[in-house]
C-alpha cells in the first residue's frame, strides 16, 4: 500500500507545526559512515509459459508468507465507487495568453495535479468534481460531477492534452474503527478520460486491480503505473494458534493458488458504458532474477487522442514506489521497505496438486508490502514449549541489505513501453528528485543506513545497462537526504541533522564524479528549484543550532561558483510550514517577473490558521515579500457525512497579468503585480 502524497504531506505538516510549536527534542551529532553495498545490474527476463510463471510467483511468494499472510498486520479500506454526470459546457478559443504549467520534474514531461491551464481556460477537479473555467469571461463553463458527494474527500489528479482531460482516482478509504477483514478489499484506482470539447463528458474509463503508483505524459500519451497484490485468501486460523502453525497454513495456500492470483486485472469502459474485464497475458510479464512474488508492477499506455480501446499493460513482477520520466525514458524504482525479524520456523509443504513442485518456505526476512502507516509492527512473539512443533532452533534472519532497484523502459514509440534495463544502487530515495538522465547515464541519490550510522552518494549509472559507472560518497554522515536537484552536469544535495549542507557536485565526467563545494547553514532546503543566472531557491524549514525547526524558510543561493555556494537572502517565516516542502507541484517561480509562490500554514500556539498564498519578489541578490492572498472562509456544514471545505490555498497559476490560487472554495484571480483582487470564481 502506497500513502498517498497528500496524506503523507498532511501528517508531516502537522508534525512540523506542532513540533516547532510545543517540542524540546534535539537532535545530535556523531553518527559514522553506513556501510558500501555492492552494485550489481539486474535483468529482466520472461517466463517461458503460464506454468515456468506459476512455479516461479508459488515459489518466491511462499518465501516471504508470514502469520498473516503477506506483510504485517491487515489496515483496511472501503471501496470507492464513480460515476458520473454531464452538465452543459462552453469553452472559449481565444489564442492563449502567455502563462505558467504545472511544476515538473523535466521540461515536456507532464505530471498530475489537480489544476491544469493551456492560458485559455483552467480545468480543475476538486471533491469529485471536474470545473473549465473561461480564463477571460472568468466564469465556470462546464461542470462534470465524477463521484457521489459522499466520496467527495477521494483524492484526483487532472493530465489534459488539447480537449481530452484524464481525471486520476487514487483510490483509498478508511473503513471505520472496529471493522474487521482478513484480507482488506482493494479499492482500486480509477482513471476516467473526459472530453472537453464541448459539453463535458465521460468518455471512457481504466480500472485496475492494484494500487496508483503515478504516471506521466509526453505529448498526448500517458504511462499509467499500477501496483498489485496476489489476490490469495488466507485462512482465518483464529487466535489460538501460535504464529509459526499459520505461517505453515498460509505457505501450503499460496502453494495451491492458481496463476490468477497473481496476473494483474483491469477493467475497460467505453464511451456508451460497455464495460469489458481483461487480464494481462502471461508473455506480457517479466521478472529479475530475484524477486519476492508479493507485487506487481503494470504499465498502462493510454493516448488521450484516441478512444479508451486499449492499454497495451506490460508487467514486472517487482515491487515499485516512485516514478521518474524523460521525454524518452520511464523509470521505476523500488525503495526498501519496513523489516522486522520473524522467529519463524522452516515450514514444511506437502507436495502441491496437479504436478505443482514443491514448494518450502523459509522464515520471511522480507516483505515487500509496505507496513500499516498507522501502525508499527511489533515483532512476533517467541513461542512458547507447546507452540514449538519443532524442537531444531531458529535463527532470526539477518537484516537485508538496504538497496534500491531501478528499472528503465524505453517510452520512445507509440504504445507498450519496451524494457532495457534494470539495476541496483545501495540505500533509500527520497523522492524523483533524486533521479536525473542527463547525457546517456542515469544519477541516483541515496541515503544508506546501518543502525544508527547514516550516509548519502550519488550513483551514476549508464542508462542503457544501469551497471554503475562512478560513485561520489561520504555526504552528510550521520545525516540523510531532505533535497535533491540535478541541473545539467551540476548536482546539488541537501542533508540534514543539525544544520543544512549544501552539496555541490560536478558530474561531468561520469566514472569521476566529485564534491565541489560544501555551504553549511542552520536548517535546511526541503525543495530544490532552478532560478538561472547561477541561482537557486531552496524551499523548507529553519531550525536551531542543535537541529530544532523553528518555522519556514526561503533561501536564495549563489551557486555560480560551484567552489563556493553562498546563501544572498533568506526569508524566514516563524511557527509556519508550507505544502511545496513535500510537494514541488505546490510551488510556483515565474521567472518573468521573478515571482514565486507557495502555500503557508502557521501555528499560532493553539490552533493552525487558514493556509494562504505568500508571494514573493526573487531578484538577483535578495528575496523581498510581495504580500499574502486569502480566500474567503467557509460556511460551516452540519453533515457530517462531509469533509469539511478547506480554505487553503493549494496551488497557483499565473495567465497574463493575473495570478490565480485555487482551494477547496474556489479560484481567486489578483493582479500578479500589486495583488488586487480581480475576481472570485467560487465553487459552488
Amino acid at each position: 500500500m502506497r500513502t498517498s502524497i497528500r496524506t503523507a504531506g498532511a501528517v508531516t505538516l502537522a508534525a512540523a507545526l506542532l513540533a516547532t510549536a510545543c517540542s524540546s527534542t534535539e537532535t545530535k551529532s556523531g553518527a559514522g559512515p553506513a556501510a558500501p553495498v555492492t552494485l550489481g545490474n539486474i535483468r529482466l527476463v520472461s517466463y517461458s509459459g503460464c506454468d515456468d510463471m506459476l512455479a516461479g510467483l508459488r515459489a518466491a511468494t511462499a518465501k516471504n508468507v508470514g502469520p498473516w499472510g503477506l506483510g504485517g498486520p491487515p489496515i483496511l479500506y472501503a471501496e470507492a465507487e464513480a460515476r458520473s454526470d454531464a452538465a452543459a459546457a462552453k469553452v472559449g478559443g481565444a489564442a492563449p495568453p502567455e502563462h505558467s504549467t504545472t511544476n515538473t520534474h523535466e521540461a515536456g514531461v507532464d505530471e498530475p495535479d489537480l489544476v491544469k491551464t493551456d492560458g485559455d481556460r483552467v480545468i480543475t477537479v476538486n471533491r469529485g468534481v471536474l470545473r473549465v473555467v473561461d480564463s477571460a469571461t472568468r466564469k465556470v463553463t462546464g461542470t462534470l460531477k465524477l463521484v457521489d458527494a459522499e466520496q467527495a474527500w477521494a483524492p484526483a489528479d487532472l493530465l489534459v492534452s488539447g480537449d481530452r482531460a484524464l481525471v486520476l482516482f487514487s483510490g483509498g478509504g478508511i473503513i471505520p474503527y472496529g471493522a474487521v477483514a482478513k484480507r482488506a478489499p482493494s479499492p482500486g484506482p480509477r482513471y476516467v478520460l473526459v472530453d472537453l470539447s464541448g459539453e463535458p463528458k465521460v468518455i471512457g474509463s481504466l480500472t485496475p486491480d492494484g494500487s496508483h503508483v503515478d504516471a506521466r505524459m509526453v505529448g498526448s500519451t500517458v504511462r499509467i503505473v499500477v501496483r498489485s497484490q496476489p489476490r490469495i485468501d488466507f485462512p482465518d486460523t483464529g487466535s489460538d494458534i501460535s504464529d509459526n502453525e499459520r505461517t505453515r497454513r498460509n505457505t501450503e495456500v499460496v502453494a495451491r493458488a492458481p496463476i490468477e492470483a497473481w496476473l494483474p486485472k483491469y477493467e475497460l469502459t467505453s464511451a456508451t458504458g460497455v464495460t469489458s474485464d481483461h487480464t494481462v497475458d502471461c508473455e506480457r510479464v517479466s521478472h529479475p532474477a530475484e524477486y519476492t512474488g508479493t507485487s506487481m508492477l503494470t504499465v498502462h499506455t493510454l493516448d488521450l487522442s484516441q478512444a479508451l480501446a486499449e492499454t497495451a499493460p506490460i508487467s514486472v513482477a517487482a515491487d515499485g514506489d516512485t516514478v521518474y520520466g524523460t521525454g524518452s525514458s520511464l523509470y521505476v524504482t523500488s525503495n526498501p521497505h519496513w523489516w522486522w525479524p520473524r522467529p519463524i520456523e522452516p515450514a514444511i509443504v506437502e507436495e502441491a496438486p496437479a504436478a505443482t513442485p514443491t514448494v518450502a518456505a523459509t522464515p520471511a526476512a522480507v516483505s515487500s508490502l509496505d507496513p500499516a502507516p498507522t501502525l508499527l509492527p511489533e515483532p512476533a512473539p517467541t513461542p512458547t514449549p507447546s507452540d514449538t512443533v519443532s524442537p531444531t532452533p531458529t535463527a532470526t534472519p539477518e537484516e537485508p541489505p538496504e538497496e534500491t532497484e531501478v528499472h528503465r523502459f524505453d517510452i520512445t514509440v507509440a504504445g507498450a513501453p519496451r524494457y532495457v534495463a534494470s539495476g541496483k544502487v545501495p540505500g533509500r530515495l527520497l523522492n524523483q528528485y533524486s533521479l536525473s538522465e542527463h547525457e546517456g547515464h542515469l544519477r541516483v541519490a541515496t541515503t544508506s543506513t546501518v543502525g544508527q550510522d547514516s550516509s548519502s552518494a550519488v550513483y551514476v549509472l549508464n542508462a542503457g545497462t544501469l551497471a554503475e559507472t562512478g560513485r561520489v560518497g561520504d555526504l552528510g554522515l550521520g545525516e540523510r537526504i531532505y533535497s535533491v536537484r540535478f541541473i545539467g552536469p551540476v548536482g546539488y544535495v541537501v542533508t540534514f541533522k543539525q544544520v543544512d549542507p549544501l552539496y555541490t557536485l560536478d558530474l561531468r565526467d561520469p566514472a569521476a564524479p566529485r564534491k565541489t563545494g560544501e555551504l553549511k547553514i542552520t536548517g535546511y532546503s526541503a525543495y530544490l528549484h532552478p532560478a538561472g543566472d547561477g541561482r537557486l531557491i531552496g524551499v523548507g524549514q529553519e531550525a536551531s543550532e542543535k537541529g530544532r525547526t523553528l518555522g519556514t524558510q526561503v533561501s536564495l543561493f549563489d551557486v555560480s561558483d560551484p567552489a563556493d555556494p553562498r546563501r544572498l537572502s533568506q526569508m524566514f517565516q516563524k511557527d509556519s510550514g508550507s505544502e511545496a516542502e513535500w510537494d514541488p507541484h505546490a510551488f510556483l517561480y515565474w521567472a518573468k517577473t521573478g515571482t514565486a509562490v507557495l502555500p503557508l500554514n502557521s501555528w499560532t500556539g493553539t490552533e493552525q490558521t487558514n493556509g494562504v498564498a505568500l508571494v514573493l519578489n526573487i531578484g538577483d541578490s535578495a528575496i523581498t515579500r510581495t504580500g499574502t492572498i486569502v480566500h474567503p472562509k467557509p460556511k460551516p456544514v452540519n453533515d457530517t457525512r462531509f469533509a469539511p471545505y478547506d480554505p487553503g490555498i493549494r496551488r497557483s497559476v499565473v495567465i497574463g497579468d493575473s495570478l490565480w490560487t485555487v482551494s477547496d472554495l474556489g479560484l481567486k484571480v489578483s493582479d500578479l503585480k500589486d495583488l488586487a483582487d480581480q475576481a472570485w470564481i467560487p465553487f459552488s
